[in-house]
């Protein structure tokens, strides 16, 4: 006789496969992720070993040109969604369709990112640091624009290939293009490998070689009838005078608005931090990177969540999407709790490759015990950042715009600034600074999952794939 399982079996063994399935999609965009921070990590320490000049100027500069580039790729990145959903709607062909649109977006979005680079290169005189720094970080900053152009047309491309869950040939590319731009930046940084010495300059032109040849890799890598494709996206994008952009740009602002936000934020809290001394800001940029390696996996997880969910909302089939974000949120707390177990516990084995027992004993006990805490962000990003992602799989983005603007913007650092600037400097209120941006992380996530629960309730979808936004233009 045949065994036949348990109702409870059939559940758990739906659940595993559910969660292999959300781990194999989301592991490629986890390892592309470390890729980026190996890239960033070798980027900042050879402009800090190069001169103090580079030193001083890399932080604002980075920090400037990466939040410029966030908005444009985030609106790019929307085409993700589009992608997805018309993968569970209608297959290969329709998606094809998207992916094809979504790249002759990515490439005007790229043109008109390098149309504004010579006026985000002035952003820098607004300040009144030395004039050798601010014009390194100009300089920086106008050719850092060109690889944001080229990160941009990557962004459009691998939406298409991440929407139909082929996430392991973006992979591919991005650690192919990590290895050259590594190569280039150390070598036209400090002229070594036979290459000029170029300085500050080397690095975002590294960084040019390493995103160019990206691009070129995805043109070859896609689908031939994604590239012919888009010769007919650019004809219907001139015959309904970019009218079919509407929808895409409706959802895409927003979400890159949000990305920018985001990114200006976290830009803020390292300035306010300042206020609190030298041995607080030292402590926290060790802080930010241990943090940043802890939450890649929920980003990457995240990012996985919204393009299942997608292929659900377009397949119109909620049963799976709720279990899809269920054993998302599952996976990731679960990650979170071991992660927050090495850092409650092992807090200077975290800190030891940073240099831990050379440091002063201040900044060594003041990063110590905010590791300890940093577990609290990554509980709270688990449900602000799953939550965005999955409401831009409906497409509903303007809502995570106005959340975060809110609770970052006019709540989460103005708070953390009068923490930061009241009172004696002392680096313990490190701490309560980070304990506040979780708390309010945390407040951003309850409110996009009611907002979720809502989508799911009236069985709201906002993205409108090109058939219908094609007619909505020539009617």
């Amino acid at each position: 006789m045949f065994r036949t399982l348990s109702p409870r079996s059939s559940i758990m063994k739906k659940n595993w496969l559910l969660s292999k399935e959300i781990v194999s999609v989301s592991i490629p965009l986890i390892g592309g992720m470390v890729g980026n921070l190996v890239m960033m990590f070798v980027d900042r320490l050879c402009l800090a070993r190069y001169s103090e000049a580079t030193l001083a100027a890399s932080g604002p500069a980075v920090f400037t040109a990466m939040t410029i580039i966030s908005f444009f790729s985030g609106v790019a990145a929307m085409g993700r969604s589009f992608v997805a959903q018309a993968h569970g709607k209608s297959g290969d062909d329709e998606a094809e369709k998207e992916g094809s649109l979504g790249i002759v977006l990515a490439i005007v979005l790229a043109i008109l990112l390098l149309a504004l680079g010579p006026l985000f290169a002035k952003i820098p005189l607004l300040s009144n640091r030395p004039a050798n720094i601010v014009q390194l970080e100009s300089d920086y900053i106008r050719w850092a624009i060109i690889f944001g152009a080229a990160m941009v047309v990557n962004i459009g491309c691998s939406s298409f290939l991440n929407g139909i869950g082929k996430t392991r040939i973006p992979f591919l590319i991005g650690v192919m293009g990590q290895l050259l731009d590594l190569f280039f930046t150390v070598g036209l940084v400090f002229g070594k490998f036979g290459l000029p010495e170029m300085g500050m300059v080397g690095s975002a032109v590294g960084t040019i070689i390493g995103a160019g040849s990206m691009t070129v890799a995805y043109f070859i890598f896609l689908p031939r009838s994604v590239i012919t494709g888009l010769r007919d996206s650019f004809r219907l994008v001139i015959s309904t005078k970019a009218k079919v952009f509407k929808e895409r740009l409706r959802t895409g602002i927003p979400a890159g608005g949000a990305l920018g936000l985001d990114e200006l934020g976290q830009t803020g809290f390292v300035w306010i931090v300042g206020f609190m001394g030298p041995v607080a800001l030292s402590a926290n940029n060790l802080n930010l990177t241990i943090n940043y390696i802890g939450i890649i996996p929920i980003i990457g997880l995240g990012i996985g969540c919204s393009i299942l969910a997608a292929t659900a909302i377009g397949a119109n089939d909620r049963v799976r999407l709720m279990d899809v974000i269920k054993t998302t949120v599952v996976i990731e707390i679960a990650y979170v709790a071991c992660m927050g177990v090495i850092q409650v516990f092992f807090a200077d084995v975290l800190l030891s490759p940073f240099g831990l027992a050379e440091m002063s004993p201040e900044i060594a006990a003041a990063a110590r015990s905010t590791t300890r805490w940093l577990w609290t962000y990554s509980f709270a990003f688990v449900f602000s950042m799953t939550g965005a992602t999955v409401l831009e799989s409906f497409g509903i983005t303007r809502f995570t715009l106005g959340t975060r603007a809110v609770f970052m913007w006019l709540l989460s650092l103005p708070l953390i600034y009068y923490v930061a600037s009241s009172g004696p400097q002392s680096p313990d209120r490190l701490i309560l600074c980070w304990i506040i941006g979780s708390v309010f992380e945390i407040a951003i996530g309850v409110v996009l999952f009611w907002r979720i629960a809502q989508a799911i309730r009236r069985n709201e979808n906002s993205v409108v794939l090109t058939a219908a936004s094609t007619d909505e233009a020539i009617a």
